[in-house]
């Protein structure tokens, strides 16, 4: 049986790390994989892909079919399979990753797939929900930090410096031209290390993207910081023009320098040790949370709404705390919580929840992965 995966992002994001620990565990199963990228990739030959990983860079996507050999194939999409290698074929099993949960969006997009591997709970439910082959167990995932920690020539962790906020989408003509001009005036602001505040330290590792809804959910909690000046909100990730524009709307209501921007960072280990609790967006979008896996096997705790999939991967009172949905209270539980905190309400300690914590190491995912390989040799075999 051969295996191809297909992630054609240009963008570097939680999928991609995702992408690399999975190639990494197959290749513990003994499973080698052909995994084929964007040409303008760049990010994969600094992520520790595995050595029986060949990558090729496919420029189309009329162009997948042609780098499929004959024979018995286990043919792996990270998202939905192009409509192009859907037709059903002997030997061949027809899969995706589902990274993201089909409710509020067209389940059609997974039509045409033999099995749907979805990375929690929550998005297993919806793919059951509208008829698709889910697998029953979810894959979870695994605090993938190796691949993009950076050390200084020193040998610490390196420095963290503000960069831009913006992640342009070249397809788009208003980006093109802003990407053109951002490097100017980029060259003319400063660009200073980041430090802690006196005060609570809460924070926003991620892409700034529509599915993690910062927007929405800092009109309801811009209001409530706003009223505790004490807590600091600092801002790690980068996004595309509107949803920068429409979180700094949001966060409008703050005081000057309440909350501060970043940028897209490498060493996200080093901020997440920095940070007195990470801040997750808002759930139902969500497939999983990486960062916030990766914030508790660092020791950070995390402030999460209560609702899947964070009810999955977050303990509430053990790996951090979890508060009401604020569109449905105005915030008010989350100030409740601040209130606690700031009053001195002792501080959750992650790597004390052991078990928690082993479902999302390396070895569990291999673990999950193994009935997996054994189901995709079974049906890649069948005459």
């Amino acid at each position: 049986m051969k295996h191809v995966q297909i992630n054609l992002q240009s963008h570097f994001g939680g999928g991609e790390v995702y992408t690399t620990f999975f190639c990494r565990a197959l290749s513990q199963l003994g499973v080698a994989t052909t995994l084929l990228v964007h040409p303008r990739a760049g990010f994969w030959d600094r992520l520790g892909l595995p050595a029986d990983t060949e990558r090729i860079a496919v420029a189309d996507v009329a162009d997948l079919p042609r780098h499929l050999p004959a024979g018995p194939l286990w043919l792996l999409s990270h998202g939905p399979l192009p409509a192009a290698l859907r037709q059903p074929m002997p030997q061949r099993l027809r899969s995706a990753i589902a990274h993201m949960p089909v409710q509020g969006r067209d389940p059609a997009a997974f039509a045409g797939h033999d099995r749907i591997y979805p990375v929690s709970a929550w998005v297993r439910d919806g793919l059951l929900a509208a008829g698709l082959p889910a697998w029953d167990t979810p894959l979870l995932g695994v605090a993938g930090l190796g691949a993009r920690t950076s050390k200084s020539a020193t040998g610490g962790n390196a420095d963290i410096r503000r960069a831009s906020r913006y992640d342009w989408d070249r397809r788009k003509g208003r980006d093109r031209l802003l990407g053109a001009l951002e490097p100017v005036a980029e060259a003319l602001r400063p660009h200073p290390a980041f430090s802690r505040r006196p005060g609570l330290t809460l924070g926003i590792v991620s892409r700034l993207t529509p599915i993690k809804q910062f927007p929405r959910l800092f009109a309801q909690l811009a209001p409530v910081l706003a009223r505790h000046p004490q807590v600091n909100l600092e801002i790690f990730g980068s996004g595309g023009y509107a949803s920068v524009r429409d979180l700094d709307r949001a966060l409008a209501a703050l005081p000057p320098g309440q909350a501060r921007f970043w940028g897209q960072q490498g060493d996200v280990g080093s901020i997440y040790r920095q940070l007195d609790y990470l801040l997750s967006g808002l759930p139902e979008k969500e497939a999983l949370g990486l960062n916030v896996i990766e914030a508790q096997a660092c020791g950070t705790p995390v402030i999460a709404v209560d609702a899947p999939p964070f009810t999955e991967t977050v303990q509430d009172g053990a790996t951090g705390f979890l508060y009401r949905d604020p569109r449905l209270d105005a915030g008010a539980d989350f100030a409740r919580l601040l209130d606690e905190l700031l009053a001195g309400r002792t501080r959750p300690r992650p790597e004390l929840a052991q078990a928690h914590l082993a479902r999302f190491s390396f070895e569990a995912f291999v673990e999950r992965l193994r009935p997996i390989v054994a189901d995709a040799r079974a049906y890649t075999s069948r005459e």
